[in-house]
């Protein structure tokens, strides 16, 4: 099971950084941004094999379910 930020949102943000960056703001005047958007996945075989049972209320859940 992996809860972590969404690596898109990381793709866009960054994008705007440089932007921002090229028009001319200094680095120093640029905003720390917190992460809004988290994605769960979850290995379902990995939690088979280990003897763990995922409930489907979680699995409805879940971003991406790996079988």
């Amino acid at each position: 099971m992996s809860y972590s930020t969404d690596p898109l949102e990381k793709y866009r943000s960054a994008g705007a950084y440089a932007a921002k960056a090229l028009k001319g703001t200094k680095p120093s005047e640029l905003p720390v941004l917190q992460a809004s958007r988290f994605t769960l996945v979850i290995n379902r075989k990995a939690a088979k094999s280990l003897g763990i049972l995922v409930s489907p209320s979680l699995l409805g859940l879940a971003d991406e379910v790996i079988q």
